[in-house]
């Protein structure tokens, strides 16, 4: 058998294989770990070259090696969330013989434990990325559901000027408490704005360019 004729053969035999409905479950978690892995360096990889090349100092080597890795480690984490979510979740399913709301929390909970409850700068902006979508969600969930009155009016222009209130109150006076990245992007905006000498750090660049 020539070699085509024996991917043609493994094809068929996998795509057999992916068809099959008692293996569906299993296979959902596989491929939850294949879209978590891809999606999430689609999502870092374009952020970390922005945010390095922005504000991070060092050799290009140094640069690249530092985008490399946060495109992986989100990468990797997402990938094992979607893993152990998705398989917990299915096997809470087959335990009990149906699905119900507890599951997904519970597989959740687990896998944020796990995955995402080490501090670091990549956990950190995904918590607080999910954190600031999930407020807007319960409190649309609570209007729905009749828990507080609908709004007369759009409360948005209130929200937005508190967000942005707050954060320039903690910016100005309690910068420490702000995350690294957004002290940077802050800096960048507010701090670094204040400072020129000529025409060159006034409009050209955002600080003069080191002397040789």
């Amino acid at each position: 058998m020539g070699a085509e004729e024996m991917l043609k053969t493994l094809l068929y035999t996998v795509n057999s294989l992916l068809q099959q409905q008692k293996y569906r479950a299993a296979l959902a978690v596989v491929k939850g770990f294949r879209n978590g892995a891809v999606y999430g360096a689609k999502i870092r990889a374009p952020h970390a070259l922005v945010m390095t090349f922005l504000f991070k100092s060092g050799s290009l080597r140094e640069k690249f090696k530092a985008i490399a890795q946060a495109t992986y480690t989100h990468s990797r984490n997402l990938a094992y969330f979607v893993f152990t979510y998705k398989g917990l979740r299915a096997l809470q399913s087959q335990i009990q013989g149906k699905k119900i709301p507890f599951h997904s929390f519970l597989a959740a909970c687990i896998g944020g434990w796990l995955v995402f409850g080490e501090n670091n700068n990549i956990n950190s902006q995904i918590n607080m990325y999910l954190l600031s979508r999930i407020l807007f969600g319960l409190s649309r969930l609570a209007v729905e559901k009749g828990y507080i009155p609908e709004p007369k009016q759009d409360p948005f222009p209130l929200f937005a000027a508190l967000v942005w209130g707050i954060v320039l109150w903690l910016f100005e006076y309690h910068r420490h408490t702000l995350q690294p990245s957004l002290q940077s992007s802050m800096t960048y905006l507010y701090d670094d704005s204040n400072v020129w000498h000529d025409v060159s750090d006034f409009l050209v660049y955002n600080k003069r360019p080191a002397s040789k």
